[in-house]
């Protein structure tokens, strides 16, 4: 399947910029099942100052605004090549070793209810064990959007019994990593069967099982990734694969507004 995307984000600040340095991870991976057609990035009023591919092989573009702008854009455009692998991406790579992953961050250190989902999750064989977990979040943890954050725990969203896609993959990885399976955060776009435009990039998680290597789960929809799926960023957590994180200096306050538009194209034969 071909994916068309489109990524725009602006930013509109009430003072002149002083000095503002965005660290963007908005280019698809080129991985199992996933190959880049053509990518582009276009900036207004920021410059691209370095390109690397981090310690999870996220590539991230460094923007830095121009001083003086009261409004940047970032904007992405290109199109992705996606097989059907049900969500089996395969064997571990990058530069940190497996058993990272099974270290818990403060976003998805397990609490009490956490735990108690990973005890009920306890018979089967471990694909088996996770694909149970991943019901039960979805059955406990209404998908409701506006009432958490960033930085709102797995935890924290678990005991409140609602969230967004975020928060169910942070519940799922902390509670994988407590019954001792490695796992990790994954942003990145997902083709919506009853709309293009969208607000937001989407969330899951993958956990790496024996046998297979890394395994997709997306907590809120109930299923594993399959073509309709872009995966742009892995890390332990949301903070490794934040699409924007940034510095800013000056007194300004900043509205964030973000379109992103997601369709299948036709491929000429």
């Amino acid at each position: 399947m071909r994916l068309s995307i489109t990524h725009t984000t602006r930013y509109e600040f009430s003072q002149p910029v002083v000095h503002a340095l965005q660290r963007v991870r908005l280019t698809p991976k080129c991985t199992q099942g996933q190959s880049i057609v053509h990518w582009s990035m276009e900036l207004e009023n920021a410059a691209c100052e370095l390109e690397y591919d981090d310690q999870h092989f996220n590539h991230v573009t460094l923007v830095s605004a121009r001083p003086g702008a009261r409004e940047v854009v970032i904007r992405c455009a290109g199109e992705v090549d996606t097989e059907d692998k049900a969500g089996v991406i395969g064997r571990h790579s990058g530069h940190l070793p497996l058993w990272s992953f099974l270290a818990q961050t403060p976003l998805t250190k397990p609490g009490p209810k956490v735990r108690a989902m990973a005890r009920e999750c306890s018979v089967g064989d471990p694909l088996e064990r996770l694909h149970a977990l991943s019901r039960l979040i979805r059955e406990r943890v209404e998908y409701r959007t506006g009432q958490t954050g960033v930085e709102t725990t797995g935890e924290e969203a678990a005991a409140a019994g609602h969230g967004v896609c975020q928060d169910h993959a942070h519940i799922f990885i902390g509670a994988a990593r407590a019954m001792e399976v490695p796992t990790r955060y994954v942003s990145g776009y997902l083709m919506m069967n009853d709309r293009i435009e969208q607000e937001a990039t989407h969330a899951w998680a993958e956990a790496h099982v024996m046998g297979l290597g890394w395994v997709g789960f997306d907590i809120s929809n109930g299923i594993s990734p399959d073509p309709r799926y872009v995966r742009v960023a892995t890390g332990r957590d949301y903070r490794d694969a934040a699409p924007i994180t940034g510095i800013r200096f000056g007194p300004m306050q900043e509205d964030l507004h973000v379109s992103i538009a997601v369709e299948q194209q036709q491929v000429d034969q």
